[in-house]
């Protein structure tokens, strides 16, 4: 049942014609990852690469690359999976179909992990410099780890129950970080170690941290997972690895440097994370980096190339000593791109819908389904279905409840820091599928109206590595917009005819029915009297949308949505460049604006349409471009012949 440990896996998609080995040496300084995004993008196999230059350790890549090669890593335990889930939407459900949950003692005990004497991780140890110094983008800080698993336990409660594993950023070198001493721990907002390190800063106690690298195809789902309060990380693990987790710890334990800079270590005594020493280690897992960090103390980390499409900025985070870095006999460091979305952790991202998505409504009643759109950076855009049944009897039905739900999405972990969320009433059509996105943004368009249906939170908090509103980390804003009700227009299918463009705008380009783009000039820093909102270019293409509006509301009829973007010809191309430009290189608060715009009762709204400012800002990063003597280089290793020929089809 399942995987045993990552080596395992490997030879169970090689024997499936799943992988492909590379024995030619590949340098894994943005060499691999410029290979491993190639063959994810046409769908390839995962890449076990044998040597790797300046490690001993050979890599693997693109083992969640597909959908289907995920149901394949896990055939043995997903119905299992199922089925837990399928008791926590309706208790009920093992006692109406008692055969279907006939193994369920089994589960349960499957989800404790099994603590033992020894294990293979421990058999071995190496350097941080020794490890694959994995850089995936130019203007990366350093190199990093893409696929960690960040183990801590509450300091207060310590043992796995009260534990916490994430999937966290990790940088090996560069900046400031002391080699082979010290590695750089990036977690976002809202993530389950940030309590642990609150813990620990309120006891005036360093916290122990294990980034596990490698082991069970398990361990690193589990790390990713939205799991409810309580149910930690390593017992999903053991659900979907199918078996146990072993976990051991190091003998002798480690015990923690004497006290430096003012912070008690925890007493081995009693209290404090495993009353001293050193946390216990997944025993099949690949690579260990064990260590600390002295919650008050921070370095710089970053830039590095993130999964908005562009690079999150240098900032200063934890720091993390290194005690020790275990290996296991015959290690292999896996490894993932991340960049402009669909990159592998898109299948993440389905797998988790396809094990949760039952669960949705059992805990916000009333909301049938969520989707957060992969093409537009996870969590810039959540699309959202929902009932509207607060009244019934009303003779045109408006969002009343919607709003209700919206609240709530807005107050679930992650789902917190989605910056446009876009909900709808199913009752107006049951078929819709929220994931055919431009089915939904159809049937939006249609109905929103923009003078009563926008609803604007200020001055909070969104994802740390979203820099759209230029209010500095982990600050900006939110719109919601919900419908409900019959149609309210026809959605325009062409351009208007003799649109009058001030200077400077240009080109403009149907994105989709009710959507048009038009090139602006580039982005120059806003000040205005009103601050960062003011932004001449803008006011003066509302100027000229105004005075059409007042001569002819029917110069915008269809078209709800106007989109000013740096190039309209990009964003009218796909779907996806749409999402991607638009909802990423947007703040709500900022860049919404409108046509006939008022506020009334400090509600704002307008009755034309919508103009949002999608174009790149002076404050934002810049997008991922890949180095092009890099790109010289790999294109000949796919050329015919080479050692990737074949590899790209």
């Amino acid at each position: 049942m399942g995987h045993r440990n990552l080596s395992a896996a490997v030879a169970d998609l090689e024997r499936a014609g799943h992988l492909v080995r590379i024995e030619r040496e590949i340098d894994p300084h943005l060499e691999a990852a410029e290979i491993q995004r190639r063959v994810y993008a046409t769908g390839g196999p995962a890449i076990y690469f044998a040597r790797t230059k300046g490690s001993p350790f050979p890599m693997v890549s693109n083992l969640f690359g597909t959908v289907e090669r995920a149901r394949f890593l896990f055939r043995d335990a997903l119905d299992d999976v199922r089925k837990l889930v399928e008791l926590k939407t309706d208790p009920a459900n093992a006692r109406k179909r008692p055969w279907r949950y006939w193994n369920l003692p089994l589960l349960a005990w499957r989800l404790r992990p099994k603590f033992v004497r020894s294990g293979p991780i421990l058999k071995h140890t190496t350097t941080v410099s020794q490890l694959p110094q994995l850089k995936c983008w130019p203007l990366d800080g350093g190199a990093f780890v893409t696929l960690p698993q960040v183990y801590t336990e509450h300091p207060d409660t310590p043992g796995w129950m009260k534990s916490n594993l994430g999937m966290y950023r990790v940088q090996l070198s560069g900046n400031e970080f002391e080699p082979d001493r010290e590695v750089g721990l990036h977690y976002q907002i809202h993530r389950g170690i940030g309590a642990h390190h609150a813990a620990a800063v309120r006891r005036g106690e360093r916290l122990r941290v294990n980034v596990i690298v490698g082991g069970p195809p398990a361990l690193a789902v589990a790390a990713v997972m939205p799991l409810p309060e309580g149910l930690p990380e390593l017992a999903f693990a053991g659900a979907l690895g199918g078996r146990r987790l072993t976990m051991v710890r190091p003998n002798p334990p480690t015990p923690f440097p004497k006290k430096e800079g003012g912070f008690e270590c925890p007493s081995p005594l009693g209290g404090g994370v495993g009353e001293g020493f050193s946390l216990p280690l997944p025993a099949e897992a690949d690579f260990v980096i064990s260590g600390w960090i002295d919650p008050t103390r921070t370095k710089p980390e970053g830039p590095f190339g993130d999964h908005l499409g562009y690079y999150s900025l240098t900032h200063d985070f934890p720091v993390m000593t290194v005690d020790a870095v275990y290996h296991r006999p015959g290690a292999i460091w896996p490894f993932t791109v991340v960049g402009r979305p669909p990159q592998e952790d898109t299948t993440f991202g389905e797998l988790i819908h396809e094990l949760t998505g039952p669960v949705i409504p059992t805990v916000i009643p009333g909301l049938h389904a969520v989707h957060a759109v992969d093409a537009a950076g996870v969590h810039p855009l959540l699309l959202a279905i929902g009932s509207e049944r607060y009244v019934p009897y009303a003779g045109t039905r408006r969002p009343q409840e919607l709003l209700t739900l919206a609240n709530a999405v807005l107050g679930q972990g992650q789902l917190s820091l989605a910056k446009y969320l876009f909900i709808v009433a199913k009752e107006d059509n049951p078929d819709l599928d929220i994931h055919d996105i431009g089915a939904f943004l159809r049937h939006l368009l249609e109905r929103f109206d923009p003078e009563t249906d926008l609803h604007f939170q200020t001055r909070t908090t969104i994802d740390t590595l979203d820099y759209s509103a230029g209010l500095g980390l982990n600050a900006g804003s939110k719109l919601v917009i919900a419908a409900a009700g019959p149609a309210r227009r026809t959605l325009g299918a062409t351009v208007p005819v003799n649109l009058s463009l001030p200077h400077g705008f240009a080109d403009p380009r149907l994105v989709m029915p009710g959507v048009l783009a038009i090139s602006g000039p580039k982005c120059g820093a806003r000040n205005g009297a009103g601050g960062i909102d003011e932004d001449p270019d803008i006011a003066q293409l509302l100027t000229s949308l105004n005075a059409a509006f007042r001569a002819s509301h029917s110069a915008f009829e269809g078209l709800p949505v106007i989109v000013v973007v740096d190039d309209s010809e990009f964003v009218a191309r796909t779907l996806n460049n749409f999402l991607w430009a638009v909802f990423t290189r947007s703040d709500p608060a900022t860049d919404v604006h409108g046509v006939e715009a008022s506020t009334r009762h400090k509600h704002w709204g307008c009755r034309g349409p919508l103009v949002i400012d999608a174009r790149l800002k002076p404050h934002m990063p810049p997008p991922l471009d890949a180095d092009p003597a890099v790109t010289r280089r790999v294109d000949a290793l796919f050329a015919r012949g080479g050692p990737l020929s074949g590899l790209e089809k």
